[in-house]
C-alpha cells in the first residue's frame, strides 16, 4: 500500500512532468504563433476569453473540488455531476450564442459576433469530461492526467499553427481550446474506469451545491482577477494594445503554471487526508511552501531577467513592448503558486465561504483600482496589478495562520531564503552580462550562469529541499 508521502512525491513528480512538458510544447508553438500572427489577432481572442472561462466555471460549478473534498465519493455522485454538467454546458452555449452581439458592442468590434459563437463551442466539449476529471483528480491519478493534457496540448497546437500558417488569423487561436477539450475528453474517458448511467439523480448535486456554489463563485472571480486587464484594455484601448498585454500575460502564465500546476495536483487531496491531524498538516504545508518557493522564485525572476532577449529572438521585435510587461508580471507570477497553495489549505478545511470572501475582496480591489487608473497607461495598470497580487499573499497567510497556527515568522523563514537568493543571483547575472551585445550569446549565458549560481548557493547553504528533490529524482532515474 503506497503511503501518503509516496503518493505526494509521485504526484509532484508527474505533476511537474506534466507542466514542464506542456509548457515546453507551449513554448515552441507559442513562438510559431507569435511569428505568424499579429497583436491584433491575439487581442481579438483575448477580449472574449473571459466569457469562455466564466461559462466553463459555471458549467462544472466547482464540483471537481467538491468531490475531491468528499472522503469516499460514490458512483452516484459522479453520475449526478456528469449529467448536471451536460445540461448546464449546453444551456450556457445557447445563452452566449445569443449574447454575442452584446459582447461585440461592448468592445466596439463587430467581427466578435461570429468569432464568439465559434469559440464558445469549447464549453460544450468541456462539459463531457468534468466527472471523469473529478475521478482522476480525487484518486490522484496525476500520471494519467499528465498524459491526457500533453496529448491535448500537442494536437491543439498543431491544428492552431497549421491554421495560422494557412492565413486563418485569429480563427486559429479560437480553434485551439475547442480541439484541446475534445482530445482531453477522449483521454479522460479512456483512463477513468467510471462510466455514466441513465439513472439521472440530481440529489448528490444538491447536497454538494452548498460547498460547490462557493467554489464556483470563487472560480469566476479568479478568472475575472486574472483577465481584468484584458477586459478593460479591450474596451478602453485597441486590439493591438490588448494583444501586446495578452502576449506578456500568456508567457508569464506558462512559467507560473510549471510550478502551480505541479503543486495543485497534490495539495488539496493531501491536505484533505491530513485534515484530522493539524500537526502533520502544518508540517506538510511548510514542506510544500518551501518546495514551491525553491522553484517559483528562480524560474519567474529568471524569466524576467531574459525577457527582452527571449521576446526579440523568439517572436521578433514586433512584440518588444510585451517584454517590459513580462518583467513586471513575473514578480506577481513568483508568488501566485504560494497564494494557490495557501488557498488550497483553506479549501481542504471545507471553508469555501472564506475562500470566496478572500477572492471577492481581491477582485473588488483590482477592478476598482484598474477602472480608476486606466487613463495613466498600460504599464501603470500592470505595475499596480502586480503590487496588489503580491500583497494579497499576506491575506491568504493571515487566514491560514488562524486555521493551523502557521506563524508569519515561520512562513517568511520558509519563503525568503529562496526569494532573496533568486533576486541576488538574477541581479548579479544582469550586471555581469550587460556588456554582451550578441542576443543569442546573452540569452544563453544568462540562463546557464543564473541556473549554476542558484544551484551552487542552494548546495553550499545545505538546502534540505534541494537534497530531497535530488534524491527523489535519482531514485526515479535509477528505478
Amino acid at each position: 500500500m503506497e503511503s501518503l508521502k509516496e503518493k505526494t512525491a509521485r504526484g509532484l513528480f508527474w505533476g511537474g512532468m506534466n507542466n514542464v512538458v506542456m509548457q515546453a510544447i507551449g513554448l515552441v508553438f507559442g513562438i510559431l504563433l507569435g511569428r505568424l500572427l499579429s497583436p491584433e489577432d491575439f487581442g481579438m481572442v483575448a477580449m472574449i476569453t473571459i466569457f469562455t472561462l466564466v461559462a466553463t466555471a459555471l458549467q462544472n460549478s466547482g464540483f471537481i473540488t467538491a468531490i475531491a473534498n468528499l472522503k469516499e465519493p460514490t458512483a452516484r455522485d459522479y453520475n449526478s455531476v456528469f449529467w448536471f454538467n451536460i445540461i448546464v454546458g449546453s444551456g450556457l452555449y445557447v445563452l452566449l450564442f445569443f449574447a454575442a452581439p452584446l459582447i461585440a458592442r461592448y468592445y466596439h468590434t463587430p467581427d466578435l459576433v461570429s468569432l464568439s459563437r465559434y469559440a464558445f463551442l469549447s464549453i460544450i466539449f468541456a462539459s463531457l469530461c468534468t466527472a471523469q476529471s473529478a475521478y482522476l483528480f480525487k484518486n490522484m491519478m496525476v500520471k494519467q492526467r499528465a498524459k491526457s493534457n500533453i496529448a491535448a496540448v500537442v494536437v491543439s497546437n498543431i491544428v492552431g499553427v497549421v491554421m495560422a500558417w494557412r492565413g486563418m488569423a485569429y480563427w486559429s487561436i479560437a480553434t485551439q481550446p475547442i480541439v484541446f477539450n475534445i482530445v482531453t475528453a477522449l483521454f479522460y474517458w479512456h483512463y477513468s474506469p467510471w462510466r455514466p448511467t441513465w439513472n439521472i439523480d440530481f440529489g448528490p448535486v444538491r447536497r454538494m451545491f452548498r460547498f460547490s456554489c462557493k467554489m464556483l463563485a470563487t472560480m469566476i472571480l479568479t478568472h475575472v482577477n486574472n483577465n481584468i486587464l484584458n477586459i478593460l484594455l479591450g474596451r478602453y484601448y485597441t486590439a493591438h494594445d490588448t494583444g501586446n498585454y495578452n502576449q506578456a500575460h500568456q508567457w508569464n502564465t506558462k512559467c507560473t503554471s510549471v510550478v502551480q500546476g505541479m503543486v495543485d495536483a497534490v495539495a488539496q487531496p493531501v491536505m484533505v487526508d491530513l485534515r484530522g491531524d493539524s500537526t502533520r498538516q502544518l508540517e506538510a504545508l511548510r514542506k510544500l511552501v518551501r518546495f514551491t518557493a525553491f522553484l517559483s522564485f528562480p524560474l519567474l525572476l529568471g524569466f524576467g531577467l531574459v525577457a527582452k532577449e527571449f521576446i526579440v529572438l523568439a517572436v521578433t521585435e514586433k512584440w518588444l513592448f510585451s517584454a517590459g510587461l513580462i518583467q513586471i508580471l513575473c514578480l506577481a507570477g513568483a508568488v501566485l503558486p504560494l497564494c494557490s497553495l495557501l488557498s488550497n489549505l483553506i479549501v481542504s478545511h471545507g471553508l469555501s465561504g472564506l475562500y470566496l470572501r478572500c477572492t471577492l475582496g481581491l477582485s473588488l480591489l483590482q477592478i476598482l483600482t484598474m477602472v480608476l487608473i486606466w487613463p495613466y497607461g498600460i504599464r501603470t495598470m500592470v505595475c499596480i496589478y502586480t503590487f496588489i497580487n503580491i500583497m494579497w499573499l499576506l491575506v491568504w497567510h493571515f487566514f491560514v495562520r488562524r486555521l493551523i497556527g502557521y506563524r508569519l515568522r515561520h512562513f517568511l523563514l520558509d519563503v525568503l531564503p529562496f526569494a532573496l537568493t533568486a533576486l541576488a543571483v538574477m541581479t548579479a547575472v544582469h550586471f555581469l552580462t550587460q556588456s554582451i551585445v550578441n542576443l543569442w550569446l546573452l540569452l544563453t549565458v544568462r540562463i546557464v550562469l543564473a541556473a549554476t549560481l542558484y544551484y551552487a548557493v542552494m548546495r553550499l547553504s545545505g538546502a534540505q529541499i534541494l537534497r530531497e528533490s535530488m534524491a527523489f529524482l535519482k531514485g526515479k532515474i535509477l528505478s
